[in-house]
């Protein structure tokens, strides 16, 4: 009998007693849990993070009682539905992601399934080895969700997919029992089927697994058919269904005079099974020797995609490590996108201005001198063949650049504004790589047909591109153009014989065309191996069989209305569920402190998914479309998702969709608290520029409270800071105070002029840095003027007080419109002041004021960046200073790897010849402002700390110098390392002779 909803939830809160790990029932965490990276959402039961396989074991069992589905998660990258489910989610990413043993001598390492596919690869590399499967997502990808998957990836030209490398599973099966996958030689495999015959009625559930695969591929007919409708085996990307052609091929079923015919090994049809069949809970995997170590990149730029399409086939008989393309599209994305235009320097447009479509071909061999002659060959070839117009070759570091281009090709895509959106919906098609230029001609007469258009990027090489159609998916027309897309590509792939899933799987978006795909009686041995495994349908119901239409459970509904918002900032071209929206779950937030960056620190510190950039967009956008509230900002489930953002604008730079969630937070607050008021610490902190003012005039009774420990702490915890926490002092005099002196006792009236922004932290708790700076600028020739301006709005910015902020922005915009230009510079010497000029400005002010916002934003530089502006054009005479030998470590703050870049800091601090500038790995700090300082985020602030930045700290001998550009940053190394960090700005002026 089935449990009555009323008392499944009774027996689901009782399960939370039964596990040491976690149960989420509540709303919250199941609204973040409904979507993955595709285009569905339903609302799962709840989310287990279980901590070990006890934890496992307990939840199949209550799965198997209660009769409910369980379903497998990972990273939650999915692009097409894989984790998306009304059972139970149960999240193995936070606990189960040891790599249990390496063996370099046999080469195979083996991991739990939350191991991250690049953080495997990062404790290989001592041993000169290497997990050669990836894929776009591999930064937070886990290895359980490529064996699921069987991803492969830019690579797989080299290494396959993860099946071929996976060489044994232990699994829980769906009775709760264990089993171990691995290889069987043709005698241990007849020994195995034997033995499981002779059980008659005690067999396991593991036994009869091995009787019914043995059945089905024993059969003749089930081997014609098999041979018959399944893709091409040229077509090295085929993920469609159950992988029954792969056991064929095995011993005893392959021709036995075959060589290639492997060892019986189940692990084959595990890998891409979805987690349908059993639960994962070790892998072992086969490693290979690491890449070449010369890493070259031609990037061949051409016409048309049909045009790179036919260049494909040329370069394959160079042996490549990969061949990926990137169209029009992809690059006209990252031409808008802070990171990625970066990382498209090398881009050269056709004659009309246009962006080109650019095959990348990685020619990676062990010398600089075979990389370049192989690319010469190939170049020539090339030409002669009238392919191509321009073949830039990318050597070395910079190859990073291109590749993160190529990967970013996903979240670049979610940066259409509105409403219409590049979709997942055929983008997993695969066919043999000589069929491909004529596939794509005729999938593109298709979507002309219809008046679509796609965009096309990455695997040109192995014969699978990412086809995404524009559609808007809010309409009726949208889904109906979901469906139409798919029905008639599906049919267009048969014609090939190639697979609608080359490595994304089939999910609930393809499931519905395996029939089609692989022919009914193939269709009905997969409905057969599913019914063997799991004759409770316990294991991720409704993937590969069973699927419900593919149109159904869509995260957008037709004709769902886009509400209007009135909001403090504006977003260009959409409202903020719009931008919100452009979030695609592709998960790059849920990267580790290995994986290096910024985004997200909490996540970082916690591995909670409640936790990640992601989980911000989505519960911003589940509110902001169904909430009844007039304010539809006024739910306290936001709040709670966006408590531990740090607003450190790491995601505003490194999201490849361009999502900032800081903004967001921002105008969230203060439509919060329109509903609800301001409270007293957040009023206290965005004005503290008024309070400190204040203080100032007796500045000795206030550092005689917070130089005592025991006043320090009862005052922290009258205002809400942590006790543990010290404070910034105040010094004797402003440093407006102390310039307004200085001026009448410097003679450079003929000086070129700049300006320089006394922010509100310089001016009372930095000022030795400030004079410092003011001294620096005098030396090297320059006239040092403080404008009439107004605090910069930063601490009512970071505590959503955005009417405040906007009041103040528009009183210096009109103070210095007229002052401030190229060649008279404002400068700062806090980045997250002098930055906000650059970033919030032209979003806050009226209308009237947008272009005055935005010049003086384009001339607003960090102290830094007017330094290395000047020394680029010759102005600093290097002999001012010292040749004496220092080593600096360099801290980045959050804002200015967001905004600007961290370069013009190490060029600055490189002007002594002798000083040598390395960067710390570090993403935030942990202190964010405020954010830091507040009790209840103390402990995550110190945490955040200890991922990089405070071990790098600690291990620097005393002479090493610590530089940090950010008041905070310096104040969060000095309480947990116990350093003094110096501004460069103080280090260049020490450096002065």
């Amino acid at each position: 009998m089935t449990t009555s909803p009323e008392q499944l939830s009774v027996n689901l809160k009782s399960l939370a007693d039964q596990i040491e790990g976690d149960l989420h029932l509540d709303q919250t965490i199941r609204t973040l849990y409904a979507t993955d990276a595709s285009a569905y959402r339903e609302m799962p039961l709840g989310v287990a993070i279980p901590k070990h396989i006890a934890d496992l074991k307990a939840i199949i069992d209550f799965a198997i009682r209660e009769k409910i589905s369980l379903i497998p998660r990972t990273a939650g990258t999915s692009l097409a539905g894989q984790v998306v489910g009304a059972g139970l989610v149960v999240d193995v990413s936070k606990h189960f992601n040891n790599i249990l043993e390496i063996n370099a001598e046999e080469r195979w390492v083996r991991v739990q399934p939350g191991v991250v596919r690049d953080e495997l690869n990062h404790a290989l590399k001592p041993y000169g080895l290497y997990f050669g499967p990836e894929t776009s997502t591999a930064n937070r990808a886990m290895i359980g969700g490529m064996v699921g998957n069987n991803s492969c990836g830019s690579n797989s030209l080299v290494y396959g997919s993860a099946r071929e490398h996976t060489l044994e599973l232990q699994a829980i099966l769906s009775d709760g029992s264990e089993a171990h996958f691995h290889d069987l030689s043709l005698v241990e495999y007849q020994e195995l089927i034997q033995r499981a015959k002779a059980k008659n009625g005690s067999a396991t559930l593991e036994d009869k697994i091995y009787l019914k695969a043995d059945e089905i591929l024993q059969n003749s007919q089930n081997q014609e058919e098999i041979r018959k409708n399944f893709p091409k085996p040229s077509i090295s990307r085929r993920n469609t269904g159950y992988a029954l052609d792969m056991l064929l091929h095995m011993q005893p079923f392959g021709n036995q005079q075959d060589p290639t015919a492997l060892p019986f090994n189940m692990c084959s049809l595990v890998a891409g099974s979805e987690g349908t069949l059993c639960f994962l809970t070790e892998i072992k995997l086969n490693l290979v020797p690491v890449p070449p170590k010369t890493q070259g990149l031609l990037c061949i730029h051409c016409d048309t995609i049909d045009e790179a399409l036919r260049t494909t086939v040329l370069t394959l008989k160079y042996n490549p490590q990969a061949v990926e393309l990137i169209d029009d599209y992809i690059l006209e994305c990252a031409a808008t996108n802070v990171e990625q235009k970066k990382n498209a320097y090398f881009v050269k447009n056709k004659e009309d201005g246009s962006f080109p479509a650019i095959l990348v071909v990685d020619l990676s061999r062990h010398s600089v001198q075979e990389v370049e002659e192989l690319s010469e060959q190939l170049t020539n070839e090339l030409k002669e063949a009238g392919l191509g117009f321009h073949y830039p070759l990318i050597i070395g570091e910079d190859t990073k650049k291109v590749w993160t281009l190529r990967k970013a090709g996903l979240g670049l895509l979610a940066n259409l504004p509105g409403d219409e959106k590049a979709v997942a919906v055929i983008e997993d098609t695969a066919v043999d790589v000589y069929d491909q230029p004529q596939y794509i001609r005729d999938f593109n007469e298709i979507l002309k047909k219809h008046g679509m258009s796609a965009v096309h990027y990455a695997h040109a090489g192995t014969g699978e591109l990412h086809l995404r159609p524009i559609i808007n998916l809010k309409t009726k027309e949208g889904h109906q153009q979901f469906r139409m897309i798919a029905e008639e590509i599906a049919t267009l792939v048969k014609k090939y014989d190639g697979s609608l899933s080359g490595e994304h799987g089939d999910g609930r978006l393809r499931g519905e065309f395996i029939p089609k795909m692989v022919g009914e009686h193939n269709y009905q041995l997969f409905k057969e191996i599913k019914k063997n495994w799991d004759p409770n349908n316990l294991f991720n119901p409704g993937k590969i069989v069973d699927t419900a239409p593919m149109d159904s459970f869509l995260r957008y509904e037709a004709d769902q209305k886009t509400p209007e918002f009135k909001t403090n900032f504006r977003f260009h071209n959409q409202n903020i569920l719009q931008h919100a929206e452009q979030c695609n779950g592709a998960g790059d937030c849920r990267k580790t402190k290995i994986s290096g960056g910024t985004m997200c620190p909490s996540f970082m510190a916690t591995r909670n998914e409640k936790d990640t950039t992601r989980a911000r967009a989505n519960i911003l956008r589940e509110m902001l479309t169904h909430s009844t509230k007039e304010n539809r900002f006024d739910h306290p489930e936001i709040k709670e998702v966006f408590d531990l953002c740090l607003a450190c604008k790491g995601c505003k730079g490194e999201c490849p969709s361009n999502v900032d969630v800081a903004k967001l937070k921002m105008e969230f607050l203060q439509q919060y608290h329109d509903a609800h008021g301001v409270p007293t610490r957040s009023w206290l902190i965005g004005n503290f520029s008024k309070m400190t003012g204040l203080a100032s005039y007796v500045p000795w009774a206030y550092n005689l409270i917070y130089k005592n420990a025991p006043l320090r702490r009862f005052a922290n915890k009258m205002v809400g800071f942590h006790p543990d926490r010290t404070m910034p002092l105040l010094q004797a005099s402003t440093l407006k105070a102390w310039w307004t002196k200085h001026a009448k006792t410097v003679d450079n009236q003929n000086a070129p002029v700049v300006y320089l922004f006394c922010d509100e932290f310089t001016n009372y708790n930095d000022v030795e840095i400030g004079k410092k700076a003011i001294l620096t600028l005098e030396r090297l020739g320059y006239r040092v003027i403080i404008p009439n301006h107004k605090p910069s709005g930063r601490p009512q910015l970071s505590k959503g007080l955005l009417r405040d902020a906007k009041v103040l922005a528009e009183q210096n915009v009109a103070l210095l419109k007229d002052l401030v230009a190229h060649d008279t510079p404002l400068i700062g010497i806090e980045p997250s002041a002098i930055l906000t000029f650059r970033d919030e400005y032209p979003d806050l002010v009226d209308d009237s004021m947008v272009e005055d916002a935005k010049k003086l934003g384009n001339n607003a530089l960090q102290f830094d960046e007017f330094i290395a502006r000047e020394i680029a054009l010759k102005k600093i005479d290097k002999g001012l200073f010292t040749k004496e030998s220092k080593l600096i470590k360099l801290h980045g703050h959050c804002q200015q790897k967001a905004i600007s870049s961290m370069v013009p800091t190490k060029q600055m601090l490189s002007l002594p010849e002798n000083y040598t500038v390395q960067l710390i790995p570090s993403g935030c700090c942990g202190m964010a402002g405020s954010f830091g300082y507040e009790e209840e985020h103390y402990d995550l602030s110190m945490q955040i700390g200890e991922l990089v930045l405070f071990p790098a700290v600690r291990q620097q001998p005393a002479e090493v110098l610590i530089a940090a550009p950010g008041t905070s940053c310096r104040h969060q190394i000095h309480d947990g390392t116990g350093r003094k960090a110096m501004h460069p700005a103080e280090i260049l002026f020490e450096a002065l002779l």
